[in-house]
């Protein structure tokens, strides 16, 4: 079977167009599969930066409440001390 020469010419493009959609999906997934690396490191960093921020809302609040038990104590103590002053005078 003998092709003409305009077939010849039409295999002969769309063989190049083949070849060039080829090589441009080998690197566009390349570039999807490098992207998809970066992000995955990017949500690890995120999910390690909210769990250090968890748990220094956690240390905070072992802190923040016996230091409030603390204070209240504090200021009933200071409440009591003026009344006993007042109360000498």
């Amino acid at each position: 079977m003998d092709l003409s020469t305009t077939q010849q010419i039409l295999v002969v493009i769309l063989s190049a167009a083949l070849a060039i959609f080829l090589i441009l999906s080998i690197i566009i997934a390349a570039m999807v599969i490098q992207l998809l690396t970066t992000l995955r490191g990017l949500a690890d960093r995120a999910e390690r930066v909210v769990q250090s921020a968890e748990n220094v809302g956690e240390i905070i609040k072992n802190v923040v409440t016996p230091m409030s038990v603390l204070k209240f104590g504090h200021s009933i103590f200071d409440l009591v001390s003026k009344h006993a002053k007042r109360s000498k005078d």
